[in-house]
Order: C-alpha cells, then structure tokens, then sequence
C-alpha cells in the first residue's frame, strides 16, 4: 500500500472530466482532496492525498499523465526558509494540520512535517520574517521543480 501527497494541475479542456472518479473506479485508488480551485474554462489544481497498492497508484498516475494533468508531489511545492526563520512560533498558531509545530517547550524550535503540509498558505501570509512560502509563478501556479 503506498499514499502520497500530490498536487494535481488540471489544463482547462479537462476541468469538467470525471478524472478522481475514473482514477478511484478504474485503478482502485482513494482520493482524500485537501484543497481544490477547479472553475470552468480555467485550469484547475486540486491537491490530494492518493492511496492504493503501488501498481496501481503507478498506472493510475500514468494515465493522468496521458490525459495531459501535470503530477507533481506535494512536498515540493512547499518551502522553508531556514536561515530567515526566527522561530517565533506564529506560523504554528494558523497551521490546522500541524505540520508546523513546536514539540519541544524548552528549546521552542519551529518544527516543519512537509508530510502534514497541504499547502494552504495561511503561513505565508503570517509569517513575519517571510520564511514560509508556496513557490509560485508569475502566473501564480506553483513551481514544477519535481514532476512524478
């Protein structure tokens, strides 16, 4: 059994398709979606947590390949910045999936769990040394710097 966080990009000709119900159907693969901006005549991004037996997450990831959906992994559309960090622990008051946390009292070192993360944003916005951000293009889609 294997589950990944992935990010989904959807080209506008596919928005209005039953891509999840096809994949969950067809490739036996469970959809938990934890963000989605899907409008008509738009492009689409849809993040989602996918689970099934590896071979069939693989074909199923292949045939969103083969529909024109780009596939990217969550945890490399996510970012932080170390060196800016100051830990002040402000990002761990808006986090709702505790991705960000602060586990040790005495130390109260900001922690940061890619694999809670489900790219939200409200960090970024909060963060006051601008540590944490969402790596964006000028279209405001996130970076592909790892496809799948």
């Amino acid at each position: 059994m294997i589950s990944k966080k992935i990010i989904l990009h959807f080209p506008n000709r596919m928005v209005d398709q039953p891509i999840i119900y096809l994949l969950s159907k067809e490739y036996d693969l469970v959809f938990n979606i934890l963000l989605a901006r899907i409008m008509p005549n738009e492009k689409g991004v849809m993040v989602a947590e996918l689970s099934g037996e590896k071979e069939n997450y693989d074909r199923g990831v292949e045939y969103l390949k083969r529909q024109g959906v780009i596939v990217q992994l969550l945890s490399k559309g996510v970012r932080r910045d170390d060196q800016r960090c100051t830990q002040c622990g402000i990002c761990t008051s808006v986090c709702p999936t505790g991705a960000l946390s602060i586990p040790d009292r005495k130390t109260m070192e900001v922690t940061f769990d890619v694999e809670k993360c489900v790219a939200c944003s409200l960090c970024v916005d909060i963060c006051p040394s601008k540590a944490m951000h969402v790596a964006l293009n000028k279209s405001g889609e996130l970076v592909l710097d790892e496809l799948i």
